[in-house]
């Protein structure tokens, strides 16, 4: 979509973004706006999968601090964050992160908006903004919490410490730990594996976990009911079964309609 952030749409059914603004990968405004439309070209045209990874030392280390300003700039600069982050966390596709290195501020908030986190030995995660005397503004005060839990939460982002691989994983702010050396092999595997299923239906999972959380669960269950009846008027749908009933579980070709 640009210089900052690179797309790679592979042939395999997986997109890969790339952040891509050295030495730091800072999410200045203009970085943010890359990835917002590499965001939106995924919603109106979606891939299989989707994996965003950044820097091998450095993920991505939160906001350009150099745009900081006044209240009216961290008005635009707060809009910018839920604009593109919002934007990724709507790509009705499974979106791997693949953390190497720091993941600090805004670029743990991006982590944060993907559906699951594989981190490198290296990775460390933060939302430290509170050491500058503010507070993070990219959605860390509400993914992060829906997360790991409000008591964690609130420690990490009232003390502003960053918070190594293993211990991240352990406290579920990531999903997978692997050798820094093997981590976008593995990004890569499970994103190609998920783009070789269902994707219909896996959207509707992702739509019916996402939009359920913010829901009654009387409701939710509603969301769930609607959908599942929708999931069977598509393709897949009648692939799946068929191909259960004649062969077994896990052997379904599916065709993404």
């Amino acid at each position: 979509m640009g210089e900052l952030v690179l797309v790679d749409r592979r042939g395999d059914g997986v997109a890969v973004i790339t952040l891509n603004n050295p030495k730091v990968n800072a999410l200045s405004r203009a970085v943010l706006a890359e990835l917002r439309a590499a965001a939106h070209d995924m919603i109106a045209n979606p891939p299989g999968a989707v994996v965003i990874t950044g820097g091998e030392r450095i993920f991505a280390a939160g906001a350009d601090i150099s745009e900081f300003g006044d209240a009216e700039q961290a008005h635009h600069i707060t809009a910018g964050f839920h604009a593109a982050l919002n934007a990724v966390a709507e790509i009705p596709r499974f979106v791997i992160a693949a953390v190497s290195g720091y993941a600090l501020g805004g670029g743990c908030e991006l982590a944060l908006a993907c559906d699951y986190r594989i981190s490198g030995e290296r990775a460390v995660f933060g939302q430290p903004e509170v050491l500058l005397g503010i507070v993070p503004g990219g959605g860390g005060t509400q993914r992060l919490p829906r997360l790991i839990g409000s008591s964690k939460a609130k420690e990490m982002m009232i003390s502003g410490r960053q918070v190594r691989a293993d211990e991240a994983l352990r406290i579920g702010l990531t999903d997978e730990l692997v050798s820094s050396e093997a981590l976008h092999e593995r990004a890569l595997a499970l994103a190609t594996e998920v783009a070789r299923g269902a994707s219909h239906a896996q959207a509707m999972i992702k739509r019916a976990v996402d939009a359920g959380l913010d829901e009654s669960l009387p409701d939710a269950l509603k969301l769930e009911r609607n959908l599942f009846e929708a999931v069977f008027h598509t393709a897949d749908s009648e692939i799946g079964v068929a191909s259960f009933l004649e062969h077994g579980p896990g052997k379904a070709h599916f065709t993404g309609k």
